[in-house]
């Protein structure tokens, strides 16, 4: 949607593999992620992209832990990696996902940042080809992150988020 001029195609296999593809079909650039690249040691040059301008999906950047419900020791050992900020975060960004029914293949994205002990929440629903493009934002209590998640649903909902996820689901 930023850059209608350019054509987007598709990408598949590991990071060496699309690598090698940016040379061999002549593409003048990828789009990878970062942790990729500094997990294989690679030093490609390349720009960072602003989720202020491109909303990632759900919960990137997020690791959970899961562990066995009726083990209280290993869930007290785990709960010390808890990180409350980055919970209020992932909580906002999911309850956003679970009210639009999204999935892998829907063109949906929310990210949520904390500024001092607020929450604020960006989501983003678009068409298939990415001409329209509806963006909204919440802010709130940390304690509230469900909520806001929520809430940004319902507003892009009825900015005509329910029109376009009605097109791409097939009028289900």
């Amino acid at each position: 949607a930023l850059r209608p001029d350019l054509r987007i195609v598709p990408l598949r296999g590991n990071l060496d593999t699309r690598l090698k593809k940016l040379f061999t079909e002549n593409l003048d650039a990828i789009v990878v992620a970062k942790a990729g690249l500094l997990r294989a040691k690679r030093e490609e040059t390349g720009q960072h992209l602003d989720p202020e301008l491109f909303i990632p999906a759900v919960g990137q950047g997020a690791l959970g832990i899961e562990t066995r419900e009726d083990d209280p020791g290993v869930r007290e050992l785990v709960g010390l990696l808890e990180h409350p900020e980055t919970r209020a975060r992932v909580t906002a960004e999911r309850a956003y996902l679970e009210r639009l029914e999204g999935g892998c293949q829907v063109p949906l994205a929310a990210h949520a940042r904390i500024e001092g002990q607020t929450l604020v929440i960006k989501g983003m629903v678009a068409d298939i080809s990415g001409t329209e493009v509806i963006r909204r934002e919440r802010a709130g209590p940390l304690e509230d992150a469900a909520e806001l998640g929520l809430g940004l649903a319902d507003a892009l909902l009825l900015a005509g988020a329910d029109r376009i996820l009605k097109e791409i689901y097939g009028g289900e």
